[in-house]
């Protein structure tokens, strides 16, 4: 016999009714070029719902999908909460990509409308004719803008400020509807389109809230510096609403001084982001002091953080750091590390050791490595597997993927468990520790840039025979490509740097072009005549990058 229970279902619009109900009066404030914004959850509320009729207006339906292409603001988070709990789908762009990637997302997604601040209006512009699946544009107007191409386009608060005052209607949604989706940066081929449901949504977020991860509360204020287009902004801005949470955006772009004074101003407890922003806010206090007393706790995913920088973190400012793991794929976070009680007697040496792990999963996810044949393979914190996960925010399979179901399924699942690509170990305390991705990634400042797709592009050019990319340590941005470059014969003498990075320019995103190229005969093969990365990152160890 089942349980006697209601079947109430877990959507975003119980979490956005239940915080402009118990938290009216707490703030959400925001850097804006003009200053800071601040309004409070009853103004948020009262616009969400006016959003809603202007999404009803634009002519979109349940199911819809809404892009957006903005920074963190109250804006955006107006469009995380009225897009889902309208029944359309939030397809939040990530305004990094190459053109060329973020016209297919667009397309591939289907996206009807695009939400754009006036800032990155070029960005559509330039892009317009490959984006004809988009009827409307809604520009935010974090700038004044004076002409742009854009058709047909509207002005967001002038489109707020014609809808009706009443509150919307909203739809009862099942659980399992799609709500949002974001797109992996695109390691092999195409970026890959994952759906989230209103329930991962909503599981994820009271997994952020636990006490033993980001223990997100109503007592917290929260800097949101982790770009919303990034995999949900890690699912902060939702936990952050379902808790109270006074939350604080941090604008556009983000300099070292820009992070240093939003938390000596606005006093955050709680805040998150890539390594690289931590490592560069390190080197700016040092010359010029601020004051982070407020923090409790800084997560850090995306890439690992040297271990040093979370030793000095703590023993100079007091802050906890938490190192987290997850992907687009998991929604993102799956594993956060927690210094279990047992463990608190370790010797000081081991226990910064274990504060540099990736952690131990979330209640709710399960985790697991397997060897190349499938097999598990022991927690000892030694034995290397492919890290696999499963639960109920991990994705069962990618939107509408073009390489075919059946080839699409078999590469990244098996047996009832997402396949992640990444290489770990798992220790007897159930913390995982990453170690590499089985395709040789470069990681930059948080965002993988694929070795395979920058070796076929530099490949293209017609005095290249072969190149291979490889990473190197950087001090800023973690790791920077390496491309090892063997001309054709006939061109030994000709090719200059100069030209290939040039070439590279209008094929790749800006911040993939290597920082240095180095020319080599040919590139070192396996038995099977696979490039060798291996070789080569052993032949250019201790390589230093110019600059």
């Amino acid at each position: 016999m089942s349980g006697m229970m209601m079947d109430y279902p877990l959507t975003l619009t119980h979490i956005l009714e239940r915080a402009a109900k118990l938290y009216p009066r707490k703030e959400i404030a925001g850097r804006m070029p003009a200053g800071m914004h601040r309004y409070s959850y009853a103004d948020f509320h009262a616009r969400v719902h006016r959003l809603a009729h202007v999404l009803q207006s634009l002519g979109l339906q349940p199911g819809d999908r809404v892009g957006t292409l903005c920074w963190n603001s109250h804006r955006h988070l107006e469009l995380y909460f009225a897009v889902p709990c309208f029944g359309a789908v939030l397809h939040t762009l990530n305004l990094r990509l190459a053109a060329d990637q973020l016209a297919y997302i667009i397309q591939h997604a289907g996206d009807k409308v695009i939400f754009v601040d006036a800032s990155l209006v070029n960005l559509l512009e330039q892009i317009r004719a490959d984006i004809p699946g988009v009827t409307r544009f809604v520009i935010l107007d974090d700038e004044p803008i004076e002409k742009h191409t854009l058709d047909p386009a509207f002005d967001y608060e002038a489109l707020l400020n014609l809808a009706p005052s009443h509150p919307f209607p909203w739809p009862v949604l099942d659980e399992n509807t799609s709500c949002a989706t974001c797109y992996t940066s695109g390691t092999t081929g195409h970026p890959k389109g994952v759906l989230y449901s209103h329930r991962a949504l909503f599981l994820h977020s009271y997994g952020l809230t636990m006490a033993d991860s980001f223990a997100l509360s109503e007592r917290d204020t929260i800097l949101q510096i982790v770009p919303m287009f990034h995999a949900n902004g890690w699912g902060v801005p939702f936990a952050a609403v379902m808790t109270g949470s006074r939350i604080v955006f941090t604008g556009r772009q983000l300099q070292p001084q820009d992070v240093a004074g939003l938390i000596q101003n606005e006093k955050p407890t709680f805040t998150a982001g890539v390594p690289t922003i931590w490592m560069t806010l390190y080197a700016y206090l040092e010359s010029n002091p601020h004051d982070l007393s407020s923090l409790r706790t800084i997560v850090c995913a995306g890439s690992a953080l040297p271990r040093g920088f979370i030793e000095q973190y703590e023993k100079k400012y007091g802050i906890r750091f938490m190192l987290a793991w997850g992907m687009t794929e998991t929604t993102p976070i799956a594993t956060v590390t927690s210094l279990k009680s047992t463990l608190l007697d370790l010797p000081e040496k081991d226990r910064w050791n274990l504060m540099a792990r990736h952690g131990f999963p979330l209640a709710g996810v399960d985790i697991r490595i397997v060897d190349e044949n499938g097999r598990e393979q022991a927690w000892d914190g030694v034995t290397m597997g492919e890290l696999q996960v499963r639960g109920p925010w991990i994705t069962s399979g990618y939107y509408n993927d073009p390489r075919g179901a059946e080839r699409g399924a078999q590469e990244s699942f098996f047996e009832g468990w997402f396949r992640t690509g990444d290489v770990a170990t798992i220790d007897p305390e159930g913390y995982i520790q990453i170690m590499d991705r089985t395709k040789d990634l470069v990681k930059s400042g948080g965002e993988w840039i694929s070795s395979v797709d920058l070796e076929n592009a530099i490949m293209a050019h017609p005095k290249v025979m072969e190149a291979a990319v490889i990473s190197i340590p950087h001090p800023k941005w973690q790791e920077r490509p390496l491309a090892c470059v063997a001309p054709a014969p006939e061109h030994r003498n000709t090719i200059t740097k100069e030209e290939l990075l040039q070439f590279l320019s209008e094929r790749v995103a800006k911040w993939w072009l290597p920082d240095d190229i180095v020319f080599i005969d040919a590139v070192p093969k396996t038995s099977v005549g696979k490039f060798n990365k291996r070789a080569l990152r052993a032949q250019f160890e201790g390589y230093t990058l110019p600059g």
